[in-house]
């Protein structure tokens, strides 16, 4: 859409007074001359909306709409239910916004009524925020109106009804609210809010597909696992978002007159970094690497690491190499840096100063792990008194702050999960905690970072629980206020309260503190992490108890039922799940379908992993059993969809690569198989069976040196244990089948001198497996038999007869002489070691290798008289009389 060119009007500054509530404080700079105050009669109500949202007085702001609003009905007392009064309320805001006799959809009031369903529908949004994300915790009606003149007595019987509404109108995405959450109806409202305004087509309101693009995001925030539905209304809010806000000259055209100097940029960044932040939520890590760095590059942000001499912990002697981040950036932090700590009185900066001490400092006694480096910068042995990385001396703006951070989460999911991803997020979470103003979202999720790599290391797991105690306290404190801690809280993926609070109870379960972590999920009615906790206490029975009791509560509760089943293993309690959410209860239909599946009913599983996946497809472990169900029930074609979705949700998941290639084996699609276990194997490089498997796909295609490869793989992971005969035996056939080449040009030459290198360099590597067998000491008949092979393909006779020799004595037995398939492997290793004696003493002209061939056959031929009238017999008998006739004519 072409940026409108008209002079922006109230709405417009309305948009862009709401956005900066969120975002940073523009440079303390004379401000930009504002439009002139709507005259229309709604002009006061409008201002007083926006200007309790500027405060963080949400209630106020809400207080202001509420006559406007609310619908003829509420006043004549309780509705229907929460539905009939949600959908009286949508038609009543269509209605306000249309103006119906006071001029449509143009003019001055309709600016008017547009920015106060706008701010209504922000302040029910942001203290949905303030209550379950940022604090401080405040006393909020459950009901967005309630301060308003609307009648609290009939709702206040009701409104436990209502909330249970709300969360099962956000559990219609096929996932359940994953904890206690406050104010879930204000999320309804906000979304039912802006929705009517976005229905109108404006070309005005272009920050509303940022705020339906913050609500959607919030939404799968406090749900229990990735929504396909929400994933799919993400994408199309943020692309609209990204299509508005995602150049500089559009947000300048947009607002004119109305930005501060630079302050363009910050929209720019801040639209990319939440995009990016999104798609690292679900797994995208391709497409966050890319909203990440053009939101570095709008910001003017270069991030490298580099290594610099330093001390990690306070008694190290020596200094020693540490990682550290370098920030580069033309744009100066420091005037947005005096305002990143909005000005407050001076007891407010004493009450920062209190809470910024609250993290233990370096010289705690729980630790002596330094928080971040000595760093040595004047090229000697001894710390400098400068303890921090290059970025600390360059003050980065909060945009730039909330830029690194984002980089430190894309950095720890592209990265495996082990040690190392921790080491690479440090200097990250290390260069935040060294600069020295930062807003309160961005200086929690830095701890919080930090928190989750140091409770992984068993010297600073102390220092993490402290810290993390410190955390959930710290929001809890009326300062930093509302207004203050909303300021970036989308521009970085700050945990909900309760998902903090949950991390807190994990914490103290592998700290041992089992009793506290099942308090908190008590409290946080996490109803799983509460089973487990009493499991670890010996107390299952407990479990059951509570859950009945909360399920006499609140009996339509499918989270209740689906718990109930998972502790007593019982499959009418999913079933009961389901009914109450009206079949909506992805959950409650994968426990089925795994149910069925251990049962071995493998059609109703595949059948029930269908219904759950249709609710939400964005599980990646769903869609691997549901493809295994297919695969137990013979339905390959349904398989092999399912592991490739399986493979486009989680692209590292080995396991669901190696069953594509399976399937592809099966059904005889040999090239295919191998694309895919070409994946497999990055994932599951230890395992010994995915790299057999791959071997003989390679084969099948051609590959002989793929072949080689992974079966050298196997050997090695497998301890010499695990080896192909047949495959090796195919190999060997083919390196000997391959004609010599001779050429008559220079250019068939060269080509033909190509060929040879490369198959002697595959007989090179068949030889060192083969030896790497024999020398193991796990070598049999077979093994020798390829090895004497491959000795006489490189030309070593006495090789080769050394190793015919050990594959005829592996083949001697008690049942020899009485087995006939024995007695012809034997015969026919017999034949083979006779020629090459025959081959040697015409070579060298010595009679001891026919004297011994002799021998041999003589003994073999009077044991083997059973079989005298086998075309092996023959065989021996007649190779005898033509050693005789040798050992004779060389007499």
């Amino acid at each position: 859409m072409a940026a409108p060119t008209r002079r922006p009007g109230f709405l417009r500054e309305v948009e862009l007074r709401l956005l900066r509530c969120t975002l940073p404080s523009p440079p303390s700079t004379s401000p930009p001359t504002a439009p002139p105050s709507p005259a229309h009669p709604l002009g006061a109500t409008a201002a007083s909306a926006l200007a309790a949202v500027e405060a963080g007085d949400y209630e106020a702001a809400l207080a202001a709409a509420a006559s406007h609003l609310l619908p003829a009905s509420a006043s004549s007392g309780p509705p229907d239910s929460a539905a009939q009064f949600y959908a009286d309320l949508a038609a009543t805001a269509r209605a306000f916004l249309r103006g119906d006799g006071e001029g449509g959809a143009v003019g001055e009031g309709f600016e008017c009524r547009c920015a106060v369903v706008l701010s209504a529908a922000v302040a029910a949004l942001l203290a949905f925020t303030q209550q379950n994300v940022t604090g401080p915790p405040k006393k909020f009606s459950t009901f967005p109106f309630c301060t308003s003149s609307l009648d609290e007595g009939w709702y206040s019987n009701i409104g436990g009804i209502w909330d249970a509404w709300a969360s099962a109108n956000l559990a219609s995405f096929g996932s359940h609210v994953h904890g206690k959450f406050s104010l879930l109806q204000f999320i309804v409202f906000a979304e039912l809010l802006l929705t009517s305004i976005r229905n109108l087509d404006l070309s005005d309101c272009w920050s509303v597909s940022w705020w339906l693009f913050r609500i959607s995001m919030l939404q799968q925030n406090i749900l229990d696992e990735l929504s396909s539905l929400l994933f799919d209304q993400v994408q199309v809010y943020k692309n609209k978002m990204l299509g508005y806000f995602g150049e500089l000259e559009k947000v300048s055209t947009y607002w004119d007159s109305l930005l501060f100097d630079g302050e363009g940029s910050y929209f720019v960044s801040a639209a990319f970094l939440e995009a990016g932040i999104v798609e690292y939520k679900y797994g995208r890590v391709d497409a966050s690497r890319l909203h990440l760095d053009s939101a570095q590059e709008a910001c003017d942000l270069q991030l490298s690491l580099t290594g610099i001499l330093g001390f990690r912990t306070i008694h190290q002697v020596d200094a020693k190499s540490q990682m550290v981040l370098v920030a580069k950036t033309n744009k100066s932090g420091s005037d947005e840096a005096q305002a990143t700590e909005p000005t407050v009185a001076l007891n407010d900066n004493a009450a920062l100063k209190n809470a910024r001490s609250s993290v233990p400092v370096e010289s705690d006694e729980f630790c002596d792990i330094l928080r971040t480096p000595r760093l040595v910068h004047d090229g000697s042995n001894s710390a400098s008194e400068n303890k921090t990385g290059p970025s600390a001396n360059i003050p980065l703006s909060a945009i730039q702050q909330a830029a690194v951070l984002a980089q430190c989460l894309h950095v720890s999911r592209r990265s495996r999960s082990d040690e190392m991803s921790g080491w690479e997020m440090a200097p990250y979470i290390e260069s935040i905690d060294s600069q020295g103003k930062a807003y309160f979202v961005v200086r929690s999720l830095c701890h919080i970072l930090r928190i989750r790599w140091e409770s992984t290391r068993s010297r600073t797991k102390q220092r993490a629980l402290l810290m993390m105690e410190n955390l959930v306290e710290d929001v809890g404190k009326e300062f930093p206020t509302a207004a203050q801690r909303v300021k970036m809280v989308f521009g970085v993926h700050m945990p909900t309260l309760p998902a903090l609070r949950k991390e807190y109870g994990e914490l103290l379960i592998s700290c041992g503190i089992v009793g506290e972590a099942l308090e908190i999920f008590k409290d946080l009615e996490l109803w799983d992490n509460l089973i487990y906790c009493y499991r670890l206490l010996g107390k299952v029975s407990d479990a059951v108890s509570l859950i009945n009791a909360r399920l006499s509560v609140n009996p339509n509760d499918p989270r209740l039922w689906c718990s109930l089943g998972d502790v007593t293993n019982n499959d009418d309690h999913y079933k009961k799940a389901l009914e109450v959410s009206n079949n909506k209860s992805a959950r409650a239909m994968r426990s089925l379908a795994r149910s069925a599946y251990n049962r071995n009913d493998f059609y109703t599983s595949k059948i029930l992993w269908e219904s759950a996946l249709s609710l939400n497809s964005l599980v990646p472990d769903g869609w691997f059993a549901y493809g295994t169900a297919a695969w137990k029930d013979k339905d390959l074609d349904k398989a092999v969809d399912a592991f490739s979705r399986a493979v486009q949700i989680d692209p590292e998941n080995g396991e669901a690569w190696n069953n594509i290639a399976c399937l592809h084996m099966i059904r005889g699609k040999s090239q295919a198989a191998v694309q895919a276990f070409r994946e497999a194997v990055k994932f599951k490089r230890n395992s010994w069976e995915i790299w057999e498997n791959y071997s003989k796909v390679a084969l099948d295609t051609g590959n002989v040196r793929l072949t080689l490869e992974a079966l050298k793989t196997v050997l090695n992971l497998s301890s010499n244990k695990r080896f192909n005969v047949d495959i090796l035996d195919k190999v060997m056939t083919m390196l000997e089948e391959q004609p010599p080449h001779f050429a008559d040009t220079p250019e068939a030459s060269d080509g033909a001198n190509k060929e040879t290198r490369q198959s002697n360099q595959l007989l090179d590597i068949i030889g060192d497996i083969l030896q790497q067998i024999v020398r193991s000491g796990g070598s049999n008949a077979d093994v020798w038999g390829l090895y004497a092979r491959w000795h006489k393909t490189k030309g070593n006779l006495m090789a080769c007869s050394e190793a015919l020799l050990k594959q005829v004595r592996s083949l001697q037995g008690s049942g020899l002489w009485h087995d006939q398939q024995k007695f012809t492997k034997y015969a026919q290793a017999s034949l083979q070691l006779c020629k090459v004696y025959m081959e040697i003493s015409s070579s060298s002209g010595s009679r001891r290798e026919l004297l011994t061939a002799e021998m041999h056959l003589k003994s073999t031929l009077k044991q083997a008289a059973d079989f005298s009238d086998t075309k092996e017999y023959k065989a021996l008998d007649n190779c005898l009389e033509e050693i005789k006739n040798l050992i004779a004519a060389t007499a």
